[in-house]
């Protein structure tokens, strides 16, 4: 049986005014590209700072639930991240579960935790 498509889209932003650590936020949207209603029920980040310092965080659901996305639907949340450096990478995926019961992994890409023009 073919895994619903899930889309995954990050929208990373950074706190101004902290720093030691820099605070960054993310609005994650997941859509449910597939036929079938699907359950999150996990999440793994790997989140990478300048430094080269890795932190692994895993943990069921997200911000507390594991939300049911119906076809065509996008659950969207907001999270927060704080790093010792003015750059990062985070980087992960969600387990998920089909109608049918079967889980399945959707990668989430790399994506860039910067503050505003450090990179140009």
């Amino acid at each position: 049986m073919a895994h619903p498509r899930i889309l995954i889209r990050p929208h990373p932003s950074y706190v101004a005014g902290t720093e030691d650590p820099y605070h960054f936020l993310y609005l994650i949207e997941i859509e449910n590209l597939g036929p079938g209603t699907v359950q999150l029920l996990h999440r793994r980040w790997l989140i990478t700072d300048a430094n080269g310092k890795m932190q692994e965080v895993e943990g069921p659901g997200v911000v507390g639930e594991q939300p049911l996305i119906a076809p065509g639907e996008t659950f969207s949340y907001q999270s927060g991240v704080p790093l010792a450096t003015p750059f990062g990478v985070m980087e992960g995926s969600y387990i998920l579960q089909d109608e049918s019961g079967q889980q399945f992994e959707a990668p989430i890409a790399p994506f860039t935790l910067a503050i505003p023009n450090i990179i140009n």
